[in-house]
């Protein structure tokens, strides 16, 4: 099968050391609408000359539009689409559904990617991203070759995996610990990288940061899978690393033992980890950055940097020369769409008629310094004429000076509208009361008098379904990678024999499942809802209501557009990051943690750690978010967001929200109030 290296650009020198490397495709963006904004980045004037590069060369270029957005930025992020479907981008990368719906009014043709930070990490994800008009999917990170696997086979969407470049911590795209202690949201293309400093776990001093990730070694495993395309992090990273990194996947794709000595003093954090795709969790995956690994990528930048000093042959061609008695010489130069004809001096006698072809083979085959690869060369020749080998090569550098001009047109794609501004909707009422519990544990006397009651599926019981009624909301799991679908599939369809008709669902793949076993399904916070449109989306897609992403203000929240109810978390201990790898666990593993885990930081915070399962743990704030004394009208309802509380806190929170009364003690009003950055 035929697979792509993708490759980063940060700006236009990573971009030519991707192309020269060998990448079939890269990854950029411009000034505004990427997870990477801090890069150098293109403008107007820079994205089109890169596009102009890269096509004629034969690569295609996807733009990042993966941030999350606000109604504010709606207009902008039309222009933006405008500006991208004029240059002719191959596709855009996306995490926000409003942005992928507006894509698909004003830009139908442009090829959608689901971005990593959409979450999608099992199989109903990935049907899901298909039927909303997706061509790709890049998926979760944090996935085993088995999971991967399963995945490829039971859909027809092309598949992007991350093979080599940073890791986060945090699960992608459910991070939030940048936005809640700097306003820097990781969502929206500014996280600050907080997880680096130091953070303490019992007896052990590190960073929140593990090694880079290089799956190079299982990219023979990766193409058997199924997988469509190969991934290299790093739009931060100078040009050497991007030409490392491409030229180790070339050797590994073509089946060769990629050698990363290079790379990996290019740039690494104490050495790589092959990150999850063995399925081992474990402390070697821990490492940083280290004044070693600074000197050992001096001994290496100058050997990288010449590797792509010259152009990548790489576009095979094929001429035709006709050499005829009294007439001009004329060479033809195709690439198989594309036809240029060159006229040259009327040919002279030749002394040798029987060398006419070796000759003109060996002039017209130096197509050294330009990205084309002579591979056929049909001779229509009378006998006994020649032309010099010095006309020829003029001849030549004309054809395929005339072929590149004519591959690096820009076609741009149809852009539709006008863009119409959703009609923001002030919600002006009084918000209804709702909690969310951990366990059965936190049940307190008189919950019943909330509007709704969220708990775990896995803590629901005919007991509990007899007791709240239509109000219990059966929460699944953040995340359910593929090998424990079907058993979820089975789970669900037992609580609904039992009665259960209401779900909440936090990514795109458990709504899908949810809807498909006949339940009404609620959104999470963790579905980032910053917008009317993204709301509306969810809105068609069939969501009863949803909670909003807590990175929203309370005065954008007031004026979203759309008729769907939405909430807020109005009280709890926010879940700041979620994690395949647990940093308190150890070498011990899930199962053998004891007594309530916690990560302190330098300044002495401690942050609690909850297990939904033994598949990911969560990180909570070390302070808990609290409105009860706040008039809050920007919603319908408020969620009281219970996690490593007991029955008499609960119980105690409970009464006050009731009296309005003001906190005891330390809290945060989170972001509601702040402007995130």
């Amino acid at each position: 099968m035929t697979i792509e290296i993708l490759a980063p650009a940060g700006g236009q020198e990573q971009l030519i050391a991707a192309v020269r490397s060998g990448a079939d495709a890269v990854y950029l963006g411009t000034r505004s609408f990427n997870a990477r904004r801090n890069a150098e980045n293109f403008d107007g004037e820079s994205l089109s000359e890169a596009v102009k590069y890269c096509h004629g060369r034969g690569v295609r270029v996807h733009a990042t539009v993966n941030t999350l957005v606000k109604d504010a930025e709606l207009q902008s992020l039309y222009k933006e689409i405008e500006m991208l479907a004029a240059f002719g981008i191959d596709a855009v990368i996306v995490q926000d559904l409003a942005v992928a719906e507006l894509f698909q009014r004003h830009c139908p043709s442009m090829p959608l990617h689901a971005s990593t930070q959409m979450v999608i990490h099992n199989l109903e994800g990935a049907l899901a991203a298909e039927e909303l008009g997706f061509s790709r999917v890049v998926l979760a990170r944090e996935l085993t070759i088995e999971e991967i696997r399963k995945i490829c086979s039971g859909t027809k969407i092309q598949i992007e995996t991350f093979v080599h470049g940073a890791l986060c911590m945090s699960i992608s795209g459910q991070c939030y610990l940048s936005s809640i202690l700097g306003e820097r949201s990781g969502n929206r293309g500014l996280c600050a990288q907080p997880c680096r400093l130091g953070f303490k776990s019992g007896s052990r001093d590190y960073a929140l940061s593990l090694k880079d990730m290089s799956h190079i070694s299982h990219i023979g495993e990766l193409m058997e899978a199924g997988v469509s395309s190969l991934k290299i992090e790093g739009r931060m990273k100078r040009p050497e690393y991007v030409a490392a990194a491409v030229s180790a996947c070339r050797e590994a794709v073509s089946g060769k033992a990629a050698d990363l000595t290079d790379l990996q003093a290019v740039f690494s954090r104490s050495g790589f980890t092959d990150g999850y795709i063995t399925g081992k969790r474990n402390l070697e995956m821990f490492g940083h950055r280290t004044r070693e690994d600074v000197e050992a990528s001096k001994t290496v930048l100058g050997k990288i940097a010449s590797s792509y000093r010259n152009e990548l042959s790489r576009i095979p061609v094929d001429m035709k020369l006709l050499l005829k008695g009294n007439e001009p010489s004329r060479l033809e130069v195709t690439d198989g769409k594309i036809i240029i004809a060159v006229q040259g001096d009327v040919p002279e006698s030749a002394d040798m008629a029987g060398n006419n072809y070796e000759a003109a083979f060996k002039s017209l085959a130096k197509t050294g310094g330009t990205p084309f690869i002579l591979k056929t060369l049909d001779l229509d020749s009378d006998e006994a004429l020649r032309l010099p080998p010095g006309k020829l090569n003029f001849m030549r550098r004309e054809a395929l000076d005339k072929l590149l001009q004519a591959r690096s047109r820009i076609i741009p794609k149809e852009v539709v509208g006008p863009f119409v501004q959703p009609r923001p909707q002030k919600r002006d009422r009084i918000p209804k009361l709702r909690v969310r519990i951990q366990n059965r544990q936190q049940l307190f006397d008189d919950i019943e008098a909330a509007d709704k009651i969220y708990l775990p599926h896995t803590e629901v019981d005919t007991g509990l379904i007899k007791r709240f009624g239509e109000k219990l909301i059966a929460e699944l799991p953040r995340l359910v990678f593929p090998l424990q679908e079907e058993a979820l599939a089975d789970s669900l369809e037992k609580l609904k024999r039992l009665g259960v008709k209401d779900i909440c669902a936090g990514n795109i793949g458990t709504i899908r499942l949810a809807q498909r076993l006949g339940f009404a399904v609620h959104g999470g916070f963790d579905l980032n809802i910053l917008n009317s449109i993204s709301m509306m989306k969810y809105q068609d897609m069939g969501l009863t209501d949803t909670l909003l992403s807590y990175e929203i203000r309370l005065s954008d929240a007031a004026v979203l557009g759309g008729e769907m109810e939405r909430g807020i978390i109005g009280y709890g201990y926010l879940p700041l990051m979620i994690f395949r790898n647990c940093p308190a666990k150890g070498n011990n593993g899930c199962r053998n943690c004891t007594g309530s885990p916690e990560i302190t930081d330098r300044t002495g915070a401690r942050f609690k750690l909850t297990c939904g399962s033994r598949e990911y743990s969560t990180l909570h704030n070390s302070l808990p978010l609290y409105l009860a004394d706040k008039k809050v009208q920007a919603a319908d309802f408020i969620t009281l967001y219970f996690t490593i509380e007991d029955r008499q806190e609960c119980h105690k929170i409970w009464e006050s929200y009731l009296r309005g009364e003001p906190f005891a003690g330390e809290f945060t009003r989170g972001l509601y109030y702040r402007k995130l950055m």
